[in-house]
């Protein structure tokens, strides 16, 4: 497809009406919307939807009473972007709070197990900073499957309903 001066200018047309690359590209016809946005960014056409600025006045004559001639302006005013489909809220949000229902908590005391000193049937979870002298492992009893004791092993893995909830 080639862009005649004719296509051009028709282009320009419809861009300053505001119209959409799609919409564009639907008018022209033969031409893809990316192919619209590219050739706009080639002739480096202006934004739309902004107002357009005023006139500029004409030169105070030297002699004689100080007039200024104007032109009239027109201002545009257009959506700028997809707000067309944006939704406008008028309610504020409200805070959701989720609340866990507690069930049994026990917090296990810690073995205080070194790396060297852990097995398969050993709580991996870490405590402190792995770079301090006092860092070191759960070290309690894992259940069947996972690395960790049940408390742990609830704190690192998060039912998937719970999650979904979240987003």
């Amino acid at each position: 497809m080639n862009w005649t001066d004719e296509r051009v200018e028709l282009l320009r047309k419809l861009w300053s009406e505001g119209l959409s690359a799609s919409q564009i590209a639907a008018q022209l016809g033969g031409v893809s919307r990316n192919a619209v946005i590219g050739k706009v960014h080639r002739l480096k056409l202006s934004g739309r939807g902004r107002a357009t600025a005023s006139a500029p006045r004409a030169k105070k004559a030297s002699a004689g009473p100080a007039k200024t001639a104007t032109r009239p302006t027109r201002t545009i005013t257009a959506s700028i972007g997809a707000t067309a489909l944006q939704v406008q809220f008028d309610a504020e949000p409200v805070a959701r709070q989720v609340l866990r229902p507690v069930q049994d908590v026990v917090v296990p005391i810690s073995r205080r197990l070194e790396l060297t000193q852990l097995t398969e049937r050993t709580c991996k979870w870490p405590n402190g900073d792995p770079l301090a002298e006092d860092f070191n492992f759960c070290g309690n009893d894992v259940g069947e499957s996972g690395p960790y004791c049940g408390y742990h092993s609830r704190l690192a893995y998060q039912p998937a309903a719970e999650r979904r909830r979240a987003r």
